[in-house]
């Protein structure tokens, strides 16, 4: 696939308590990633972008919650989120440089 699909598949990190959790314990990372996006077109992203060995990619699809604005029902777009297993001695540093 060409790089420049590649940089469009991952949209954002998710940086949460339980994201934190799961990155200690079992070095993984989760993103949101593209809805149409598949778990190899996932991995080779995460490689290109990051220089990281991936050993593994597992996909969750989640509903939009379904929303009511006074009368008017409305539903939050579908989303889709990865967890990328890095490989042993692999990492990936969102923040910045040290101060």
């Amino acid at each position: 696939m060409k790089s420049n699909k590649l940089y469009n598949i991952l949209l954002s990190p998710v940086i949460s308590e339980k994201s934190t959790l799961v990155g200690e314990n079992h070095n993984q990372t989760i993103f949101k990633v593209h809805r149409d996006a598949n778990k190899s077109q996932i991995k080779s992203a995460v490689e290109l972008l990051f220089k990281v060995k991936v050993d593994s990619v597992q996909v969750l699809n989640s509903k939009g919650k379904k929303k009511r604005y006074g009368k008017t029902v409305g539903r939050r777009d579908h989303s889709k989120k990865a967890y990328i297993c890095l490989a042993d001695g692999e990492e990936i540093n969102f923040g910045g440089g040290s101060a």
